[in-house]
């Protein structure tokens, strides 16, 4: 395996990770944000109201994301095998 096989399979690993990992800390992003505006508003500053909501929040989206992010990890398991493979 040459140096531009192990920076291809690198750049796939970190591209894949952004896109299994992405979904889930958008929604603890929009889900800390949207509280944060509200605890603005509201002017309550109670520390402890962000976690329970996002703790929900990114709990139910692993659920709902779970078998798009398992197919994605297959798929690059699959082109990591591939490359096994055909090593000479």
């Amino acid at each position: 395996m040459d140096e531009l096989q192990v920076i291809d399979l690198g750049r796939d690993a970190v591209w894949t990770m952004l896109k299994v990992s992405g979904p889930i800390l958008l929604v603890g992003l929009a889900v800390g944000l949207s509280i944060s505006v509200f605890q603005t508003l509201t002017h309550i500053q109670e520390m402890t109201l962000t976690f329970i909501p996002k703790i929900v929040a990114v709990f139910t989206s692993l659920i709902l994301f779970m078998p798009w992010m398992l197919t994605q990890l297959n798929e690059f398991m699959m082109r990591v095998m591939d490359k096994i493979i055909s090593l000479p």
